[in-house]
């Protein structure tokens, strides 16, 4: 089933003209995915047990989220195309067996912490090409040459987002923002299948996801943000999940999420596991993004920490440009 499976993606992803070996890299997160949506089924302790061992950033680490964390790596060492990768659960750069291959960051499972009322939850994944240095310090998520994020709920599906240069030269001349797709895991979970040929943003779009609530209290310019947007009657869809929280302006096609610090409530969302990657598919997607505290695209901050975290704001390009009017006064 996972030959069948693998290669149902390779053949949407060769389709599209992309490199023999960034399928491969691609596809084995599909692989990846698949196993995290079984362990995910059978999971039964709902307890937030924790493994009682710390991950390199501090945080105390569940069971559940080392064994996608595991089965991440497994899929992405399989592939043979993957040099080294890093993710929220093992943030070292950890070497993966491939020479001068593709480099990934990645959150295993984004969500955690909503899981026990069995809301939908997801993956985070970023490609980044070999550029001779063998670190992923010093890049940006401008230079990812893929990304994508799945998606755990009644159904579990992937969205890819594939830049310009990712693509052949006859897709790259009728697209030049790349293509964001997603595919559905069907039939029992043996094959990947095209359920959104392409997913675009519009501009605008009143629906809000207000991540890190309580910075309110203490962050006068979010606090008046908030107040505009239920005066100006938008719909709330928030789940407390940044993937489907972002998920769901892909699927509305509008909208906007921040997650906004303040002195008391700091930022929590990581560079390189959640935001880069999350990044590139929003502006493809005809989004816009910007860091919370000034106005600079997530996808041109240079990653210094592999723990380096910040607060963000995607979405529809209208709604984003009235966050910065707002959260950007003096």
């Amino acid at each position: 089933m996972a030959n069948v499976r693998l290669q149902s993606m390779l053949d949407v992803l060769t389709g599209l003209n992309v490199d023999e070996k960034l399928a491969l890299a691609i596809a084995s997160l599909g692989e990846a995915t698949a196993e995290i949506q079984q362990i995910l089924s059978n999971y039964v302790d709902h307890s937030n047990a924790y493994v009682g061992t710390q991950n390199a950033s501090g945080d105390d680490q569940l069971h559940l989220d080392v064994k996608c964390d595991e089965a991440v790596f497994r899929a992405i060492k399989a592939s043979g195309v993957v040099s080294l990768a890093a993710s929220e659960e093992t943030p070292i750069e950890t070497p993966c067996g491939a020479t001068d291959g593709f480099a990934i960051g990645f959150d295993p499972l984004d969500g955690s912490s909503i899981i026990g009322a069995n809301f939908s939850i997801g993956s985070i994944f970023g490609i980044w090409p070999n550029n001779g240095t063998n670190t992923l310090l010093g890049r940006t998520g401008r230079e990812q040459v893929a990304s994508a994020v799945s998606m755990y709920g009644p159904r579990t599906t992937i969205c890819i987002a594939l830049p310009p240069a990712t693509l052949g030269n006859e897709k790259e001349s009728s697209s030049s923002s790349g293509v964001v797709i997603e595919l559905t895991l069907v039939e029992n979970g043996s094959k990947w299948k095209v359920s959104r040929e392409s997913i675009k943003i519009l501009p605008s779009g009143k629906v809000f996801a207000p991540g890190n609530l309580r910075a309110s209290n203490d962050n006068a310019n979010y606090d008046k943000l908030i107040k505009y947007w239920i005066a100006e009657r938008y719909t709330l869809r928030y789940t407390g999940g940044m993937v489907p929280d972002v998920y769901h302006i892909f699927v509305k096609q509008k909208g906007v999420f921040c997650n906004v610090s303040s002195e008391k409530a700091k930022a929590k969302l990581r560079l390189l596991y959640e935001v880069a990657p999350m990044g590139l598919i929003v502006e493809i997607a005809d989004g816009d993004t910007t860091h919370e505290a000034f106005d600079k695209s997530v996808l041109d901050v240079k990653l210094e920490d592999l723990d380096q975290r910040l607060g963000v704001c995607f979405g529809s390009k209208e709604e984003v440009a009235t966050y910065k009017k707002f959260i950007f006064e003096n």
